[in-house]
C-alpha cells in the first residue's frame, strides 16, 4: 500500500470545498447546466467566450468614420438651430435679444463655477451653491439696474414705485452683497476653509469675466442693434475664416496652449474678416432698426425704428494729402461713410485680440483636464465653448462706441433726472412754471399740455389755456 503525498494540495473549485460547495455541485448549477459538464468543459485562458445565440445580438462596434459622421450631422443640426434661433430673436426685436443674453449669462455662469466644485465637499457645505446663486442674483439686480436707469429715466423717474428703487439703486445693490458676504463668513468651517475661500474667489472671477462682459453687451442693444450684430458676427466669420485658412494653408504653429492654430490662418481670417466688416456694415446701415437706439423696446425689424442717424452712418468727404509725385494741383478725394473705417477696426480686434478669450479658455479647460465646459449644445460642448470670445469683444465695442462714436447730447431724460435729484420741491414748481410760462409765449402749447399739467399748476394757468 502507497504512502499518501505529504505537502500536496488539490484545487479547490469555486474558491471553497465546504457545503456550499458541496450543495451546488450536487443540485447544478443556477442556470440549469450540468455541474459535470460545467468541471470537464475546458476554459482558456484570455479568451472569453460568447454565450450562444447573443453573437447576432450584438452590433458591429463604429468605426471613426462613422463616429465622425454622427458628430457632424449632431454638430451641423444644433448649429443650424442656433442660426434660426439667434436670427429670430434678433429680427422679433430688443426684449428678445435681451432674453437670449441673459439665459447665455446664466448658463456660462453655471458652467463655470461647476469646474471648481468638489461634489463631495459642497454635499457637507450646502449652502455653498445657494450662495453662488445669490452672488449672481445679487450682481445681475445691479447690473440691470443701472442699465434701466441709464436708458429709461425718463420712465423710471417719474414713477411713484420706481423712483425710490432708481433713486437708491446703489444702496440697496451693496446691502444686498454685504448680506452675502455676512453669510459667507458665518458659514466658514474648521477643515473645508481652503475649498469655501477657493469657491468665492472662484465665483467672483466668473461675475466678472462672464455676467459683467455681458452687461456691456446688452448696452450695447440699447444703443442700437448694430453695435451688438456687427460684433458678434465678426467673431464668428473669424472663426469660421481662420478654420478655412489654417487647414488650406497653415503650416506654422501660432500657440503651444492651442495646437491646432496656425499663423497663416490667423492673418488670413483678419484679411478676410475686414473684406466681411465691409460688407456687413454696408447692409447694416441701411437699416434704421440697426442704426437707432432702443427707446422702443416693443419694435422689431418690419416696424422698424426712427431717430437722427448717428454721423458716423452719414457718407463724408475725405481728401488725402498731396504727395510729392503727383502733378501740381492734383487732389485725391472720395465719399465714404465713417463707420466703414470703424468697421476696420472691430474687425482687427475680432482677429487679433478676441482669439485670444478662446485661448484663455483652453488653457482653463488644460489646467482642470477636462474637453469641454459642459454638454449643453449637443455636438460643440458646453455655453462658454461657444461665447468665450463673444464676452471680450462685446466689452470692446461698448468701450469704443463711448470713446469713439457716442455723442453726449442734452436729453429730456438728462434735465428730468438732474431736476428730480438737484432741485428742492419748491424749485420743481417754479421749473415748471417758467417752462409753462415760456410755452405759452412761444406759442407751442395748447389745452393738451394743460391736461398733462399737475393739479397744482393746473388751477394757475387755467386762463392761459381757454
Amino acid at each position: 500500500m502507497t504512502k499518501p503525498r505529504r505537502g500536496v494540495q488539490f484545487p479547490r473549485r469555486n474558491g471553497s470545498m465546504g457545503s456550499e460547495g458541496r450543495r451546488s455541485s450536487m443540485s447544478g448549477s443556477e442556470d440549469g447546466s450540468s455541474p459535470l459538464k460545467t468541471m470537464n468543459s475546458p476554459k482558456l485562458d484570455g479568451i472569453n467566450e460568447i454565450p450562444k445565440g447573443t453573437q447576432d445580438e450584438q452590433a458591429p462596434p463604429q468605426s471613426d468614420y462613422e463616429k465622425k459622421k454622427a458628430v457632424f450631422f449632431v454638430r451641423t443640426f444644433w448649429t443650424l438651430v442656433m442660426i434660426a434661433l439667434f436670427f429670430g430673436a434678433l429680427f422679433m426685436g430688443h426684449i428678445y435679444i435681451l432674453a437670449c443674453i441673459t439665459a447665455v449669462q446664466i448658463i456660462c455662469f453655471k458652467e463655470v463655477i461647476a469646474i471648481a466644485s468638489l461634489p463631495t465637499k459642497a454635499r457637507d457645505l450646502k449652502a455653498i451653491k445657494s450662495l453662488n446663486w445669490y452672488w449672481l442674483g445679487t450682481t445681475m439686480y445691479f447690473l440691470y439696474g443701472e442699465s434701466v436707469i441709464y436708458y429709461f429715466k425718463h420712465i423710471v423717474l417719474v414713477d411713484k414705485a420706481l423712483l425710490p428703487l432708481a433713486t437708491h439703486h446703489r444702496f440697496i445693490s451693496f446691502v444686498l452683497y454685504v448680506i452675502g458676504f455676512v453669510f459667507f463668513v458665518a458659514n466658514l468651517r474648521s477643515g473645508h476653509l481652503k475649498f469655501q475661500f477657493t469657491n468665492f474667489a472662484w465665483t467672483h472671477m466668473a461675475l466678472y469675466l462672464i455676467v459683467v462682459q455681458a452687461h456691456f453687451i446688452m448696452n450695447n442693444v440699447f444703443e442700437g442693434m448694430i453695435w451688438f450684430f456687427l460684433p458678434a458676427s465678426l467673431v464668428i466669420t473669424n472663426d469660421i475664416f481662420a478654420y478655412l485658412c489654417g487647414i488650406t494653408f497653415g503650416r506654422t504653429q501660432l500657440l503651444k496652449i492651442s495646437p491646432k492654430k496656425t499663423v497663416e490662418g490667423f492673418v488670413g481670417a483678419w484679411i478676410c474678416t475686414i473684406i466681411w466688416a465691409f460688407i456687413t456694415t454696408n447692409l447694416l446701415m441701411r437699416s434704421s432698426y440697426f442704426i437707432c437706439p432702443a427707446h422702443d423696446l416693443g419694435a422689431n425689424i418690419f416696424t422698424g425704428l426712427e431717430c437722427e442717424p448717428n454721423p458716423v452712418f452719414l457718407p463724408k468727404l475725405y481728401e488725402l494729402p498731396h504727395f510729392f509725385f503727383l502733378p501740381e494741383g492734383t487732389n485725391i478725394s472720395f465719399t465714404m461713410e465713417p463707420m466703414q473705417i470703424h468697421a476696420i477696426m472691430f474687425a482687427t480686434f475680432a482677429s487679433l485680440i478676441a482669439p485670444f478669450g478662446g485661448f484663455f479658455a483652453s488653457g482653463l479647460k488644460r489646467t482642470f483636464k477636462i474637453k469641454d465646459f459642459g454638454d449643453s449644445i449637443p455636438g460643440h460642448g458646453g455655453m462658454t465653448d461657444r461665447m468665450d470670445c463673444q464676452f471680450i469683444m462685446g466689452c470692446f465695442a461698448f468701450m469704443y462706441y463711448h470713446n469713439f462714436i457716442a455723442q453726449y447730447n442734452v436729453t429730456y431724460a438728462d434735465l428730468l433726472e438732474l431736476a428730480i435729484n438737484g432741485l428742492s420741491s419748491h424749485d420743481q414748481k417754479e421749473l415748471v412754471k417758467g417752462l409753462s410760462q415760456y410755452l405759452e409765449n412761444q406759442g407751442v402749447y395748447g389745452p393738451e399740455v394743460c391736461f398733462a399739467w399737475p393739479p397744482f399748476l393746473f388751477l394757475s394757468r387755467q386762463m392761459a389755456c381757454t
